[in-house]
Formats: C-alpha cells, structure tokens, sequence
C-alpha cells in the first residue's frame, strides 16, 4: 500500500468564504490564487459552513494548550453540520490535490498533535452553539442508560445535563473543559480509572466520519474493527461526531481525603492495596501526587487545604525533599451517609501514613468533579494558565515505579519550583479493553505519571528535564509508554504501539488510506509513506 502524498494549498492574501446556503463569498481576495479555485469546488458540495482565513482565526488555530509549538494552518473550517464535515473529508479524499484536515476542540494538546500546518483546522466547537440535541439522555426505560454526546461537546456540560437526570458518565478526567471526541481519541483517564477503566472502556456507539468522507455508526456489535480503532486512536482513523456514553445513577455528596506519606514505598504500597479492593468495600476514586517544598503554593490542587496546613505540609516537603499524597474519595448520598464514617475508618486505618496528616472534606459531587476548575481561575488571575506547559505523561509499570521515585522524583526533579502538580495515580490493566488502539504496560498493576509543570520563565529548563527523565527510564530499561503521546521518528513510533503496530498500520490504510486526518501527531508523516512504498 502506498499512502499519496499530501498537497496543502495556501492563500494568496486575506480571504474570509462564506459558504451559506451554497452561496460562495470571497472576501478581501486582491489576487487569484489555488485556494480560489478550491474554494469554488467546495461551493459545489452546497455547504452551510464557513471557511475562515482571516490572521485572527488562523492565529487561534496555529497553537494549543502547551503554548510550545506553532503550525499554521491554511485555513479554519467552522462547521453547521455533522453533514459538511463529511463532505469537507470526502471532497478532500477524491481531490488530486488532497489536504490535510484537523479536527479541534479546545484545543487541548501541548506538542501540536492537534495542529494542521498548511492544512485545515476543523473548528469542532462551532458545532456546539446552545448545546441543544446534541446531549440527549436516555435514562428512565433504557437498560442500560446512557447519554449521547456530539463530539464537541465539553464533558461539564455531559455532567450537567446527565445530572438533571440524577445520572453521570462513570469515568472522567481531572479537567472537565475538554471535549468527549478529544478525550476518547486519546483515553481519558483520572482517579476513577482504576475501578472504571478509561472513558474509552465506558462507550457502548460511535458516530465516526472516516478519512475516506464517510460516516459510520459504530460499535462492539456493528463495525466492531472501526469503533475498537477509533477509541483510542489518536484521531487517526476519524473523527468522532457522537458518542452514546454509559451513564449510572449519581451520588450527591463526596467524602474527600488526602493523606501525606514520606516513605514513597508506603505510599506505593497502600495505593495499590485501594485500588484491588472490591467497590463497596474501597473508594471510588484514588490517586497520588508528589509534593515538593513549594509545591502546593504554585498548582491548582491547593485549594483542598486551609493555609495552616499548607504551611505544615510545605515544611515537611522541605525536611524530606519530597512526600507524597495519597488522595481518595468516596460517593455517597442520604441513604448511605450514616454509615460513611464506619466505611472510610475501616479503611483508612489500615494505612501507613504520617500520624496527623490526614485531611477530610465534604463536597458536592458536582463539586468535586469540577474542583480543577476553581484552580484554573485562581491561576488566570495571576497569568499563571495562559503559559507554556511542557507536561510529560507517562505510564510506568508497578514493578519499576520505586526506581522511577529514586531517579526521577528524588533525582531529577528533586529542585523542582515550578507551577504544577506531579500526579501519580495507579491503575488496572485489566479495566483497559485490549482491541482499543490505546497501548499501557504490560503489567497488571501500573502507574499514570503526569509531570504537569508549566511557567512561562524556564519552561525550556522544565523540556530538558523531561528529557533527562525520559533517557533515564531508557537507559534503565523501563518499559514506559507516553500517554498523549510525542514522537518525532518511525522507529519510537513502532515501539510505542508494540505488538499493535501493525493493527494500527492496516488500520490506517483502511480507514484513512490517504493520511489526510489529524497531521499533526506525526504518525504517518511523507517518511512514512516513503517507506510504506519500498
């Protein structure tokens, strides 16, 4: 199989095309060009969309999150339809002159996976808008109940309506202002993960317009190769429109605890032991994180702690260097709230934390899945959010995870002061479905790592320690994985998907055979095709 090479079109000057109602405007065009052209023979696929140009809109759609990376994209698609996104794929797929296109939500990604440079940037939250029938619920008389969610659609707004109905998704990430198709193009994990598995083991169907321009209801049941593809994926086989989301009576309220450890083995340990424990018998959420000196006065999880023990805890950081904080949650509502305490203490004593440093509150659930979000404001406040973010995920096995704390944590990282959490969070392979296109270690019990530090002074200091940790768990023989995945050859590629590679090759081909989705993961780059054509 031979992927065609991509032909990306530029604009000769500022152009604004309106395409509404398959009426064609050109707007501020000083001289023909090649886009003018194209531009026409998309008029004639009668769409009710618009084709943006102009540098402001093509600005916001040359960088992401990580504020690390710029590709300037030929042009931004804002869509009316799930129908002109198809049309915009297929046009593209029959052209001699094909294009690459993007699909972007919030734009959420930090090393430009979701860039298009000379290609088209798909603007997936025009589709948004007032959010009207594109969140629908179906509870009362469904078994099982679910919630269908366009692509577009950010996963607060899930748990809001979801929640009118007393029902929620099962499985969420820490950060709700992120959109259900990126998410499950990647996974979607957080503190829940453990007892749920990631977002992309809680889909029962899919809308999916493939490389090819068509669209594809799918599911385990029904074009089971596709739906396991795509979840996962990396956009690299679609892009996800709906998604029919399990959905499961919600709780009201959150007991919160976080304990403080200084024996990183203990800490390991204990967290291990929560999340094998049975679901009535354990949390519902457990995750970890490494607190240094400054830690909790520079990231949005501080908000949890009252300044007297931010300041007890920063002290103890100072004397060790480093503890950790093992965070968990439990659900509950009226019916189960007298025996919440019984429950939490049966557990909670077994564990070998430092006397004196367990911390308690009682939260909304609403409020506790929305809690990074009070930190995203306090951040913006300073001009601390809108800042590079050089985050490295990653996912390491159990096995090697006290090499990685005296290595990384205890080494590399030890004189870190920058704004951001370290997480630690382990999780069960078994929760992860094996036909998704997602890649963890092989291990049973593994650890997501997410070395989330952003700033704008020293950022490039924080880069080059991303490195280092990445050559040491190289040069030790670790057998990582990047979760959001960034790799710049074939061969780190190849590795990465392991044994799924060549599922993931033919994948590819079948659905996308002419590369043209998501260019910016620079999976299949003109190397690739080079080399698929020897």
């Amino acid at each position: 199989m031979v992927f065609l090479p991509r032909t990306s079109f530029m604009f000769s000057s500022v152009v604004v095309v309106f395409l509404v109602g398959g009426l064609l405007s050109i707007v501020g065009q000083h001289k023909p060009g090649p886009a003018v052209s194209l531009l026409q023979e998309i008029h004639s696929l009668q769409l009710n969309s618009t084709v943006c140009v102009d540098p402001e809109a093509v600005d916001r759609a040359s960088t992401d999150f990580g504020l690390m990376t710029r590709a300037v994209p030929a042009a931004v698609f804002r869509p009316s339809s799930d129908r002109d996104i198809a049309a915009l794929v297929g046009f593209s797929y029959a052209s001699a002159r094909p294009f690459g296109i993007a699909p972007r939500g919030r734009g959420h990604s930090v090393r430009g996976q979701a860039l298009a440079r000379d290609a088209v940037v798909v603007d997936m939250g025009a589709l948004r808008g007032d959010g009207q029938g594109r969140i629908r619920v179906c509870g009362e008389g469904c078994r099982p109940s679910y919630v269908d969610a366009g692509g577009e659609q950010l996963w607060i707004d899930v748990l809001r309506e979801t929640m009118k109905h007393g029902l929620a998704p099962r499985s969420w990430t820490d950060y709700l202002y992120l959109t259900v198709g990126g998410t499950l193009s990647n996974a979607g994990i957080s503190g829940q993960t453990f007892l749920y598995g990631p977002q992309i083991s809680n889909v029962y169907e899919l809308d999916v317009i493939t490389g090819k321009g068509e669209t594809v209801t799918c599911s385990e049941q029904h074009e089971a190769d596709l739906f396991f593809a795509v979840l996962g994926g990396l956009a690299q086989f679609g892009i996800i429109t709906r998604a029919r989301i399990a959905i499961e009576p919600a709780p009201t309220m959150v007991r919160w605890v976080r304990l403080i450890y200084k024996d990183f083995a203990a800490f390991t340990s204990d967290q291990e032991r929560l999340i094998s424990l049975e679901k009535k018998k354990g949390f519902n959420y457990v995750e970890g994180s490494v607190i240094m000196a400054n830690s909790l006065t520079n990231n949005w999880r501080s908000s949890f702690y009252v300044e007297e023990d931010i300041t007890r805890i920063s002290r103890l950081a100072a004397q060790y260097g480093a503890v950790y904080c093992l965070e968990a949650a439990k659900y509950y509502d009226d019916a189960t709230a007298p025996s919440i305490d019984q429950e939490l203490k049966s557990v909670v004593d077994d564990l070998r934390y430092l006397p004196g440093f367990e911390f308690r509150n009682d939260v909304s659930y609403m409020h506790f899945l929305d809690r990074v979000r009070e930190g995203e404001v306090k951040l913006q406040s300073r001009d601390l959010w809108n800042v590079p973010h050089p985050w490295l995920n990653m996912l390491i096995p159990s096995s090697r995870i006290l090499e990685f704390d005296r290595g990384v944590f205890k080494s590399i990282l030890k004189h870190n002061n920058s704004v951001g959490p370290i997480l630690i969070c382990a999780m069960n392979r078994s929760k992860w479905d094996r036909r998704t296109s997602a890649v963890v270690p092989d291990e049973e019990v593994f650890y997501a790592i997410g070395l989330l530090r952003s700033g704008m002074d020293g950022w490039k200091n924080l880069e080059e320690q991303n490195e280092e940790t990445l050559r040491f768990c190289d040069d030790a023989g670790i057998s990582y994985k990047q979760y959001l995945p960034h790799y710049t050859s074939l061969a780190d590629w190849r590795k990465h998907f392991g044994a799924k590679w060549d599922v993931f090759v033919e994948r590819k081909m079948r659905y996308d055979p002419r590369a043209l989705l998501s260019p910016g993961q620079r999976i299949f780059t003109s190397s690739f095709a080079q080399h698929q054509s020897m």
